[in-house]
């Protein structure tokens, strides 16, 4: 995972622990980490982007609740690289 969206990450986390629970925060990372450890077995499982930029760049996004989780796939290395968990609520594509 890029340090963008780990700080990313971190930020939605702490955001919902101050603005609901510790409990809702870990059961949304929870739900995030199986997501994205998903992607493991099925590297493409997540859809096109909607923003064309975003598809040239070879990106692919999961949708989460709220949250996209932006990745692409290294088919040379066998990786997934998360590179942004933005609010889709956002204009996230400057985000990215």
């Amino acid at each position: 995972m890029a340090d963008k969206a780990n700080d990313q990450l971190y930020d939605i986390i702490n955001y919902i622990t101050e603005d609901s629970s510790v409990d809702i925060a870990i059961n949304y990372f929870n739900m995030i980490e199986k997501a994205i450890m998903g992607l493991e077995d099925f590297s493409y499982k997540g859809s096109t982007p909607h923003y064309s930029i975003l598809k040239k760049q070879g990106y692919c996004v999961l949708i989460m609740e709220k949250h996209l989780v932006f990745y692409k796939v290294n088919e040379e290395e066998k990786v997934v690289i998360i590179y942004a968990i933005v609010d889709g609520r956002r204009e996230y594509k400057n985000l990215i």
